[in-house]
């Protein structure tokens, strides 16, 4: 039995379904990363996880209990919030212990407690120090130890990382994976950066209109996307029209343009009009004498680790990223001819594409 299922859950402001029948089993220890653009229903799926929204459907089971209607305090659950929402006149110390005192533990069990938790996250001897006299990331620490003090049974982290620079940012995906790791705890995240729901989740639920689309591991949300918005959204990609002129055993053969590409068809039956698939990384510049589709680079940009490419061909506008391997790719305006591999490309049927 799952350790968190949601069944069900759905929310309606008035007339707006912000969250629709959403379903979701999570297993105990396990690392989940609500992902989707501003208006999908992430945060409010995770407000009434919380308890701070009643569901206007559905149910909230937490290790075999029905928790829907319990009140938030009583869920045994820690929660960051996007502003961190620290006391202000309250020192480090204060503002970690404030949880544990509220549930009655006696001085000397939450000074230790306290403790320990300072140490987790890294602040060890910052426990008299007051929020304003802290950088952005040790404010951030000192949320995370204060949901984590009360020893709760799941973590949920509502965008804790969008006030922090990029480099701050990527340190504290890393920092923040290794504490739930070791800790074995059970936790959501709701983001709308692709990065670091790639980088911290086990799985990833990419959300839109209020409903899950797509559920499935970082690597496989990534390289099979089940839909146009699911692959446009977490990553860059390149779309192409295709038209699928026979069905093989393991793959299709489809036109593109003046090409022929055959491409995996996983499964799936598609017919006519598809589209294809192929991330920017995937397309490379051909050899000598190597086919392939010809090009021309309309505009080149340098981004330190790779450099971005954007060619004009038959299919169309193609993306392309090349890493930096010391060696500067071709002048815009030069005439090249790019490739990639048939198992690199990914296709949907046109109406399975607009799901």
């Amino acid at each position: 039995m799952s350790f968190l299922k949601l069944e069900g859950l759905a929310k309606s402001f008035g007339d707006f379904n912000a969250v629709q029948g959403l379903s979701l089993a999570v297993e105990r220890g396990e690392f989940i990363a609500l992902l989707g653009p501003s208006g999908c229903g992430k945060t409010t799926t995770l407000q009434m996880v919380a308890g701070f929204v009643d569901p206007s459907a559905g149910k909230v089971i937490l290790n075999g209990r029905d928790i829907t209607d319990v009140r938030p305090e009583k869920r045994g659950m820690g929660v960051v919030f996007q502003s961190y929402a620290l006391f202000p006149h309250m020192t480090v110390g204060q503002n970690i212990g404030f949880g544990l005192e509220m549930r009655g533990m006696g001085r000397s069990e939450r000074d230790k407690r306290i403790s320990e938790t300072l140490s987790l996250v890294r602040l060890d001897g910052l426990g008299e120090r007051y929020p304003r006299e802290l950088s952005g990331g040790q404010r951030q620490r000192v949320a995370i130890a204060r949901a984590l003090a009360i020893r709760p049974e799941v973590l949920l982290l509502d965008e804790p990382m969008s006030n922090l620079d990029a480099k701050l940012r990527e340190e504290m995906h890393i920092e923040l994976r290794a504490i739930q790791r070791s800790l074995g705890i059970t936790t959501i995240l709701v983001t709308h950066d692709q990065v670091e729901a790639m980088t911290m989740s086990d799985r990833i639920a990419v959300m839109h209109g209020g409903r899950i689309v797509q559920l499935a591991t970082p690597y496989e949300a990534y390289e099979r996307p089940v839909s146009t918005f699911a692959s446009g959204f977490l990553g860059k990609t390149n779309v192409l029209r295709g038209e699928v002129q026979a069905k093989k055993e393991r793959c299709c053969e489809v036109r593109l343009g003046d090409l022929v590409a055959q491409i995996p068809h996983e499964g799936k039956d598609p017919r006519g009009t598809v589209n294809v698939y192929v991330r920017p990384e995937k397309i490379r510049i051909a050899g000598p004498g190597e086919a392939g589709l010809a090009a021309t680079v309309r505009t080149r940009l340098f981004l330190g680790s790779h450099w971005m490419l954007e060619v004009d061909s038959k299919v169309g506008s193609l993306r392309m990223s090349l890493p930096n391997t010391g060696t500067v790719p071709p002048e815009e305006g030069t005439a090249i001819v790019v490739n990639w591999s048939d198992d690199d490309l990914r296709m949907l049927s046109a109406e399975a594409a607009h799901a």
